[in-house]
């Protein structure tokens, strides 16, 4: 069953990335990380609004659900902005594009809809046992 799932990804996204390299890829990226940062600002600034104004002793409001579900959706957004920081980076290196994993390309209509996208979908499909030692989470 792995096996065919694996064979039906391949197929579905088997196009590969041309000009990686492009400025095509840069404004995207970059576009993506204005929204990233502007959506990181904004849920800052409600999390301290709804923290301060949190009746409680300690002036966090860390105990009221409001300002609990805001720092959670902050620091998905922290997340998110990181992960397109590092393709960026990896745009600067020249490994955009390429999976971290396998090496391979990464089908250009993924990196479209996603691209801060690390692995190729053969590879996103793996699990990845990474060692406790190492001090990383799995993807």
């Amino acid at each position: 069953m792995f096996a065919e799932e694996r064979a039906r990804l391949a197929a579905m996204t088997s196009e590969p990335v041309a000009g990686t390299r492009g400025p095509r890829w840069r404004a995207l990226l970059e576009a993506r990380w204005q929204a990233r940062v502007r959506e990181v600002t904004e849920l800052s600034l409600a999390y301290h609004v709804a923290a301060a104004a949190a009746p409680d002793d300690t002036g966090d409001g860390a105990d009221q659900p409001e300002t609990r579900v805001l720092l959670g959706r902050t620091v998905a957004a922290r997340r998110k902005l990181a992960d397109v920081e590092d393709a960026l980076g990896r745009l600067a290196a020249g490994r955009f594009g390429s999976c971290e994993q396998c090496g391979s390309a990464i089908p250009a209509g993924l990196l479209a809809s996603a691209p801060e996208i690390r692995y190729c979908p053969c590879c996103d499909a793996e699990p990845v046992l990474v060692p406790a030692a190492a001090g990383q989470l799995p993807r």
